[in-house]
């Protein structure tokens, strides 16, 4: 999975029909309110805002609107480009104007989808891990078991406070947490308190 942290415009034309495309990052449905309302704004004499999104890796949400064009015609294509590149918490919205040349179902299919790539080919795109995360209290003395732990697994700290004692967030990626709370379970006698939090996502802003 992989998605975009700023927004990304493309520009298409097709017999006389512009597709203005905008690629945003966003996670609930009060950004992509926003981000709908301000694109709409800047167009509003176009023929159609089409556009189509996906969010939240642990639990997929999609939607799709045609906004008046042919059923399936739109939304769907601008949808299965951000399915085909594994693309999350991001909406593409594709602006047509009208060029007075009607291109057919098959036409718009092609025009929609190649707007939404366009948008997708130009982006900086960043890897989502899915993860799992962690609390954990300790004296400083056990630092070195956390060090070990931070050296045997692509551990990622997260919210830690550094006061009498240490209260540690980490999160683990979900391909080796298994394996990482086999390791942990050996040590969590030494800590004062250790418990999983919930599992969620991590933007790699390093790739």
């Amino acid at each position: 999975m992989q998605t975009v942290t700023k927004p990304y415009i493309s520009d298409y034309r097709v017999k006389g029909s512009k597709f203005l495309g905008y690629l945003y990052p966003v996670t609930t449905q009060e950004e992509i309110d926003t981000v709908l309302e301000s694109v709409k704004s800047k167009h509003p004499t176009a023929s159609h805002h089409c556009y189509a999104y996906r969010l939240n890796p642990n639990e997929l949400i999609e939607f799709e609107q045609d906004d008046g064009e042919p059923k399936g015609t739109a939304g769907l294509p601008i949808l299965n480009s951000l399915r085909s590149s594994e693309m999350i918490n991001c909406i593409i919205i594709s602006v047509r104007y009208f060029g007075g040349t009607k291109l057919g179902k098959s036409g718009l299919i092609e025009a929609y989808g190649n707007s939404a790539r366009l948008c997708i080919q130009h982006a900086e795109l960043r890897p989502i891990i899915p993860i799992s995360r962690y609390r954990i209290v300790y004296d400083y003395p056990h630092q070195g078991i956390i060090d070990k732990l931070k050296n045997d697994f692509p551990l990622i700290e997260q919210n830690s406070v550094y006061l009498e004692k240490v209260e540690l967030g980490i999160a683990c990626p979900t391909d080796v947490q298994k394996r990482f709370e086999k390791v942990l379970e050996s040590y969590t006698h030494l800590f004062d308190e250790f418990e999983k939090l919930d599992d969620s996502y991590h933007i790699n802003q390093n790739n």
